[in-house]
């Protein structure tokens, strides 16, 4: 298994790169990368070219993956099928930077999850009925029929939420004290309190 950080997108209502931003002394980036760090699981920051510069003052270059420039969209999903067209062995574990009150035992109840059933191709936890993609596991063979579907012109939403309906899932739904840490920020406006 490798974590993935998604770093890639273009920030433009928050008006600047969100994985760049602090909470205390750390970046976004960073903090959801110690996540992966609590957790044992070595970790890759998907990140588009722009980003690539500022992300190195930070991280190894090694561990920065740029979306791949076969896929010709840009989104989450293209960060996700970029890392797994790098590791295509390798199941991803998938938490989106603007996610700063994620916590570990949440994530840790998801990779037990991913433990104990060897059947699904992802793993995410549910808000009332709707999945929660940006904090997920996601398995090589269910990424790789994904991949094939992009090649076939039958991916016809570049949606997260899109590619879960193809792929056989294991939800688990969230506490009421749970959700507050799948809160994801988008605008400057969002983060009193923070």
């Amino acid at each position: 298994m490798i974590g993935l950080v998604l770093c890639g997108g273009k920030s433009i209502r928050m008006g600047s790169d969100k994985g760049l931003l602090k909470l205390e002394a750390k970046t976004w980036a960073q903090t959801a990368a110690d996540k992966f760090i609590d957790l044992g699981i070595p970790f890759v920051l998907s990140v588009n070219n722009m980003q690539s510069e500022a992300y190195q003052g930070i991280f190894p270059p090694d561990q920065l993956i740029k979306d791949n420039e076969l896929l010709n969209f840009h989104a989450p999903l293209a960060g996700v099928l970029s890392i797994h067209m790098q590791h295509p062995d390798k199941d991803i574990f998938v938490l989106a930077c603007d996610m700063p009150m994620m916590e570990n035992m949440i994530m840790k109840k998801l990779l037990e999850q991913y433990q104990n059933n060897n059947e699904p191709d992802a793993y995410v936890f549910t808000n009332g009925n709707e999945p929660e993609p940006l904090c997920a596991i996601y398995k090589a063979k269910g990424l790789a029929s994904i991949l094939s579907l992009y090649h076939a012109n039958g991916l016809k939403k570049y949606s997260m939420k899109f590619m879960l309906d193809h792929l056989n899932v294991h939800r688990t739904p969230l506490k009421e004290e749970e959700k507050k840490a799948f809160r994801n920020f988008n605008a400057h406006a969002e983060l009193n309190g923070l």
